[in-house]
């Protein structure tokens, strides 16, 4: 519960000296009355009312202290007692943080005034116009709003209290995977409070937790069974927020990996084989492409070359006569001269 400061007590005796001695002096009264309410678990002060006549003394009515859970990051309006506004005199909140002063903001209605003590957050307010309905805003709800809010409102009858006890919910992210040494691990990552992990069916299972400094806790499970025969298990996380629920097959889980694995292989061999066939056939195209360039200019000199060699190597029968015919006369002379007439004759 939250502890009583001198500071803030003086600050507070400081707004009821401003805001009820001119009322005392206008109604006639000797002195401001002021009636106080310091409890050893609130340590706080109850707002005083001064009375025209004496006899009727300030009353103290019961307090009302309501615990109230809100999310992070939406809105919370608080309330003051429900009673009639125009008997009211004085309105005060009392904030009351963690390792934060006591915050006051009071209004009084017949100045129409408000007065703030150590109030910086700008995210509490006012929801409405304090003579219409006095309610306490909070937005957006941040961790820091952790703490005790009460409403004090004086009026000629007696003081009405309303408190809340106020705390800030942070709903985790949870996760379920199974790690590849066979353990599956359900996770519930910075929730406040802190979440609760169950299993179905139950299996040898070692609980971890971490705090952070923001106040949210991160708790996991991390499990396996020794049971062949379970194929499905269930994780429960049980949070203020809300309950959630995942599931994981034991079986998939394991061959997972290991298939994931052999796919991956796999195609690390196709784009292989796929880069060396293509390589190779870049290849294999452009040796026919010199070849064919080859063949291509070799035909052409030897047509080139075949005329003139064609009527080298034939032989041409005119000019065979000739030199038969001339060789003739050539053998007919040397034989008139030399007698040999007859061989030559024979000859022909």
């Amino acid at each position: 519960m939250p502890c009583t400061w001198r500071t803030s007590d003086l600050q507070l005796l400081l707004i009821l000296t401003v805001f009820l001695v001119p009322e005392c002096i206008n109604t006639g009264v000797e002195g401001p009355v002021i009636v106080s309410n310091s409890t050893q678990q609130m340590g706080n002060y109850s707002l005083a009312s001064c009375m025209d006549d004496k006899q009727n003394d300030s009353k103290l009515l019961p307090e009302v202290n309501i615990s109230l859970h809100v999310l992070v990051g939406t809105k919370a309006v608080l309330s003051c007692p429900e009673i009639l506004l125009d008997n009211v005199l004085v309105t005060t909140w009392e904030i009351i943080l963690r390792h934060k002063p006591l915050s006051i903001k009071a209004y009084r209605s017949d100045l129409n005034e408000t007065t703030e003590v150590n109030s910086t957050d700008k995210r509490i307010t006012w929801a409405f116009r304090p003579d219409q309905n006095p309610a306490l805003l909070i937005y957006p709800v941040a961790l820091t709003h952790d703490g005790y809010y009460r409403c004090q409102m004086a009026t000629p009858n007696g003081n009405f209290h309303r408190g809340y006890n106020l705390q800030v919910l942070v709903a985790p992210e949870v996760t379920l995977f199974r790690r590849e040494n066979g353990t599956t691990e359900c996770k519930a990552v910075a929730g406040k409070p802190a979440a609760e992990i169950f299993w179905i069916p139950e299996g040898n299972c070692v609980p971890h937790k971490k705090n952070w400094d923001n106040d949210t806790e991160t708790v996991w499970s991390t499990c396996y069974w020794e049971d062949s025969n379970v194929s499905t298990v269930f994780c429960f996380v049980s949070h203020q927020t809300g309950n959630k629920s995942l599931s994981v097959e034991l079986s998939e889980g394991a061959s997972k990996p290991q298939n994931i694995r052999m796919l991956c292989i796999i195609l690390s061999v196709f784009i292989i084989l796929v880069i060396m066939g293509s390589i190779w056939l870049l290849k294999i195209s452009g040796c026919r492409k010199c070849k064919l360039k080859k063949t291509e200019g070799t035909p052409a000199e030897e047509d080139e070359m075949q005329p003139y060699a064609s009527y080298t190597e034939k032989k041409n029968p005119l000019y065979d006569t000739t030199n038969r015919v001339k060789t003739s006369h050539v053998l007919q002379s040397e034989v008139d001269g030399t007698g040999l007439h007859a061989f030559y004759v024979t000859g022909l």
